[in-house]
């Protein structure tokens, strides 16, 4: 059987992650939702998403295929479910479709002339940016059983003071040593060929995927996700980094989620709880306003590319979008539209052809070939966001 996952209902409240992927693709716990899925199926899975993004990430189309909505994760009661689906088939949970079978080239309007299974298990869904932190406890504790599984992890290296080993698993080619590690709040698992620098401090749950490093003395409160080839310093806090990202050196970032591709300046610190304790609003891109999130902590959303100066200030519930640039004193406004150029005293737009230039030079030293694919996405990204621009 084919399956294919689609970006469902919550695309939009997944924004500005979803800008430059599918839903399938936002990482939370260790693996991608994508990855997730392929380990459960054992098989590649390909996507549906918007035509924007359809040439990087293309879909495979079959005779016949079961369509997965994206935003639930995966477990082995609903994968059992799935994998047995028949032909106008479709499970439901909470009116929500999670999978049906489909024929090739079969427009779905109404699933009225489908049978109606009810899925009455425990499920996990990414419905709103904010669940990417807030449901990591719970991803980082799935996805390490899903990882290791039936495997032995590699030797904890006889510097390194540890709290509840039978919970730390470490891949071949990891490297740390004189570093405290305790897990007896939650897994902890150091990803392939990753580094943890001398003097750094851990508290699971916490994943630190391939390629990663941990900068020397951070210190890290899970439930936190670095994602490969991401490289963290400072103090963090229940936060996911999805990969090539860097906060390399000290400040804070807490209850946040930060995309690929972006750089956070030395001494960035971002608020995560209010003043008075209230409720976080977040700006919302399906009203085009601030909505409530029902969390007491809520601190940065960034998606890709963008990046701030040295020493920069966030405030409670910040949404970034994709390529913005900010700097200088003071906090700049909640809301910050993709491709702005500016901080508190006020942005103007960030030319593409700036923003390109910017893109070629980062991801060439990481060994990544800015392509035309990346280009034409964050262009319409750029004719997406244009309205929330001045100028």
């Amino acid at each position: 059987m084919n399956y294919i996952l689609f970006d469902g209902p919550f695309r939009n409240n997944l924004l500005p992650f979803t800008y430059t992927r599918p839903v399938a693709d936002i990482r939370v716990g260790i693996l991608t939702i994508r990855e997730k899925w392929e380990s459960y199926l054992g098989q590649v899975i390909t996507t549906v998403t918007e035509d924007y993004l359809s040439d990087k990430f293309p879909m495979v189309e079959m005779e016949t295929n079961i369509m997965i909505n994206a935003s639930y994760l995966p477990n082995a009661e609903l994968v059992a479910m799935i994998q047995v689906l028949e032909e106008n088939q479709a499970i439901f949970h909470n009116e929500q479709v999670i999978a049906f079978f489909s024929k090739e080239q079969q427009e779905i309007e109404s699933f009225n002339d489908f049978e109606a299974i009810e899925y009455h298990g425990e499920s996990v869904t990414i419905e709103n940016n904010w669940d990417i932190f807030a449901k990591n406890e719970t991803a980082i504790q799935d996805d390490f059983e899903l990882l290791t599984d039936n495997r032995k992890s590699q030797p904890i290296p006889s510097t390194v003071n540890v709290v509840n080993a039978e919970n730390i698993f470490i891949e071949p080619g990891a490297q740390l040593n004189f570093v405290t590690l305790n897990a007896s709040s939650g897994p902890i698992y150091i990803g392939r060929d990753s580094e943890i620098m001398e003097g750094s401090i851990i508290r699971g749950p916490f994943a630190l995927c391939d390629h990663a490093v941990v900068k020397m003395g951070a210190k890290i409160y899970g439930p936190t996700t670095i994602g490969p080839h991401c490289r963290v310093g400072g103090e963090v806090n229940n936060s996911v980094m999805f990969a090539y990202s860097n906060k390399g050196h000290d400040g804070f970032l807490g209850n946040s989620v930060i995309g690929e591709w972006c750089n956070l300046g030395a001494d960035t610190n971002n608020s995560n709880l209010k003043n008075n304790y209230a409720e976080v609003r977040l700006w919302d891109y399906n009203t085009e306003g601030f909505a409530k999130t029902g969390l007491q902590f809520c601190g940065l959303m960034m998606g890709d590319h963008s990046k701030c100066g040295i020493n920069t200030m966030f405030n409670t519930g910040t949404v970034v979008g994709v390529s913005a640039n900010i700097f200088g004193s003071g906090f700049p406004r909640n809301f910050i539209p993709s491709f702005s150029w500016g901080g508190s005293s006020g942005f103007i737009t960030y030319k593409t052809d700036k923003a390109f230039e910017v893109a070629e030079v980062v991801m060439a030293r990481r060994h990544v070939k800015f392509t035309s694919q990346d280009a034409d996405i964050l262009q319409h990204v750029f004719e997406l966001s244009q309205k929330y621009r001045k100028s």
